[in-house]
């Protein structure tokens, strides 16, 4: 389940009251997002998702930081997983976003998932990337690298085009070794995931296309020299209203709690490991949220 990070909930009392309850109603994960603008000019290349002139959601104004957020949950939870989904690597300076996932693994007792991505927003790297645009697939790989010897023993050494450690002291060390997630859906990106994840984040992906992508990827894993079953799948359900859809064909992840409890299912069947979802999107407020998120939880049980 997604924490309720959007500025109609209250920043502190509602994604407390929020991860309190989903742990305690039973929910295996809590997850956050990144998004840190909304541009006035949403035309052409300022679209959302890259796509010319698509406007950008309201929601999205005023959306709380992810780590923040999710030091929150981490704080009153013992038990549930705190993802990530996702993180965009470019937007932060490698050490330090490092640095802050290993602190947030070693305060709640080895508990992060970090879901990466390398963005799409020219606004968002405009006002706060470390790097272009156009380099942001190498900023991911640079993360990535850093990221290992950071995690890894002291001292810590590293060196790429833009940083370098020598023989350095860096803590705290995660609890336990940290997952790694990447998104995306393309032959680029599932190629990375094959070499360098733990496993695959899709964002809003289908059974469809997970049925069809998953097992090119899990190739692709054993032709780098891995176990393809090691490498996992998480998808995303995103979802914006929770009005049962009478549709023939019925939108991908459009409808109520039953029909998303059935979205569930079929993403189980077509492989997918984990699943969360975006109910805050969704709700009006905290109660609604949980209330919704314990008839979903109890829905899918019934049908596992």
């Amino acid at each position: 389940m997604n924490l309720p990070q959007y500025q109609h909930f209250d920043p502190g009392a509602d994604v407390v009251d929020a991860a309190r309850a989903c742990e305690e109603i039973g929910y295996d994960s809590l997850w956050v997002f990144e998004r840190v603008l909304v541009p006035e000019d949403q035309s052409g290349p300022h679209g959302l998702y890259d796509v010319p002139d698509l406007p950008w959601p309201d929601r999205y104004r005023g959306v709380t930081d992810a780590l923040v957020t999710l030091s929150m949950a981490a704080a009153v939870t013992e038990r549930i997983a705190l993802g990530t989904g996702i993180l965009v690597v470019p937007l932060h300076l490698p050490m330090r976003l490092a640095r802050q996932l290993a602190t947030l693994d070693a305060a709640s007792g080895g508990r992060v998932l970090a879901g990466l991505g390398t963005g799409w927003s020219i606004d968002e790297f405009a006002a706060t990337g470390a790097v272009p645009l156009t380099e942001r697939g190498r900023a991911m790989d640079e993360f990535l690298d850093i990221a290992d010897a950071v995690w890894g023993p002291n001292p810590v050494s590293f060196t790429t085009s833009r940083f370098r450690a020598d023989a350095v002291d860096i803590g705290p060390k995660p609890a336990r070794r940290i997952s790694v997630l990447l998104g995306g859906a393309g032959d680029r990106a599932l190629r990375r995931v094959a070499r360098r994840a733990d496993g695959w984040l899709a964002s809003a992906a289908t059974p469809e296309l997970v049925a069809r992508r998953l097992p090119f990827l899990r190739r692709l894993a054993e032709e780098a020299g891995r176990d393809p079953a090691t490498v996992s799948c998480t998808v995303q359900i995103g979802t914006m209203d929770l009005t049962r859809s009478t549709a023939t064909p019925r939108p991908p992840y459009a409808g109520d709690v039953r029909q998303l409890a059935e979205d569930v299912a079929a993403l189980a069947e077509a492989g997918a490991d984990h699943v969360y979802v975006t109910l805050p999107a969704a709700t009006a407020n905290v109660k609604e949220l949980i209330d919704r998120a314990a008839e979903l939880h109890d829905r899918v049980r019934a049908i596992a």
